[in-house]
């Protein structure tokens, strides 16, 4: 339990959390001793959708504004890095020039959205993302149109990131420095504007709290973490073109965030492992289920939506939640009571009404 305001700036809340953290630490940096390429190929596809995710869960689920658009970011982000790299430009420069790319467009997003709210938001974020594509498919000269573009594997300061371990350690660390820059805005003067904005405009702008600012800040940061990803993305498929930036990639992001957990950084990361992990189950359950069910066409969305509509139904905080919850027991043991979060709820209902 907290004891002072201290606790809420601190990194780690106890030496306990140092020490899990530490083992996991060791855990991921041996993972290319305990699987082959084809799991780390995996767990780098995890470590780039949880990047986006942090990205999309700033927006989302600290400022309370939705986005169907953040495909459009990953583009932007990908092309970005592409176009440069082809100019014989180091990955240590495009990287940042995708973020810087993807955030100015997040923050033109973000103006014009400032009169826009709820579903009205996130039709507009829907349209700038079809916009988006539009563009790179007929922008022939400067994206190759629907014949998209290669990349050669990257190279960071003159190492050449060609083999999955690298690119793995590449795309993991990342993945860390954005998890340590989202806590550090989180904790900061920001982070606690955007909370206010996401819990009641209202009451943040009698407090003094600038909306314009904290929105559009907030697309800002939110875009040029997805153009991150979009790099790492890029660079990993090796190839890209228009038709891998859809709608369906941003209601995947979207997806990681409401089944991560809303309002937790962790919740992106656990979203980002079930998005990557479920159709690998879909496809081990096409080989043990009949062959008139394995055969029908659509069954990995279906298991998306299935699993959006029971999470919503019977666990709102996600996967975090239930992580939360777990946690809560084995600390509470064997003094648990099942009313916990139940009283949680009733609370914030009570509240918000």
């Amino acid at each position: 339990m907290k004891t002072s305001y201290a606790h809420d700036l601190r990194l780690f809340r106890h030496r306990g959390d140092v020490v899990w953290y530490g083992a996991l630490g060791l855990i991921l940096l041996a993972a290319p001793l305990l699987t082959d390429d084809y799991g780390l190929a995996q767990l780098s596809f995890v470590c780039i959708y949880a990047i986006a995710g942090v990205g999309l869960m700033l927006l989302s689920g600290f400022t309370g504004l939705i986005s169907l658009g953040h495909a459009a970011f990953l583009a932007a982000g990908a092309y970005t890095t592409a176009i440069l790299e082809q100019q014989g430009l180091d990955f240590a420069i495009a990287l940042p020039a995708a973020a810087l790319v993807a955030g100015l467009l997040g923050v033109m997003v973000g103006l014009p959205a400032l009169r826009l709210s709820g579903i009205y938001l996130t039709i507009a974020t829907l349209a700038f993302a079809f916009i988006v594509e539009e563009v790179l498919t007929r922008w022939k000269g400067l994206t190759g149109g629907n014949a998209g573009m290669l990349l050669d594997d990257a190279s960071l300061l003159g190492l050449a990131i060609d083999s999955e371990p690298r690119f793995y350690y590449l795309a993991l660390g990342l993945l860390v420095l954005t998890m340590l820059a989202g806590i550090n805005i989180l904790r900061a003067p920001l982070g606690r504007a955007m909370i206010a904005v996401r819990d009641s405009e209202t009451a943040a702008q009698a407090m003094g709290v600038n909306l314009a600012m904290v929105k559009t800040t907030a697309f800002g940061l939110s875009a040029a973490l997805t153009g991150i990803a979009g790099a790492l993305y890029a660079h990993k498929l090796t190839y890209i073109s228009p038709e891998q930036f859809t709608i369906f990639v941003s209601i995947e992001f979207l997806l990681i965030v409401i089944i991560g957990g809303l309002g937790s950084l962790h919740g992106a990361v656990f979203g980002a492992i079930f998005v990557i992990v479920l159709p690998q189950l879909v496809l081990i359950a096409r080989e043990l289920l009949p062959a008139a069910i394995a055969g029908l066409p659509g069954l990995e969305a279906a298991a998306f939506g299935l699993a959006l509509i029971l999470f919503i139904l019977f666990e709102p905080m996600g996967l975090y939640g239930m992580w939360a919850k777990l946690r809560h027991y084995g600390r509470t043991f064997p003094v648990y009571k099942k009313a916990t979060f139940r009283r949680t709820k009733s609370f914030l209902k009570g509240e918000g009404g």
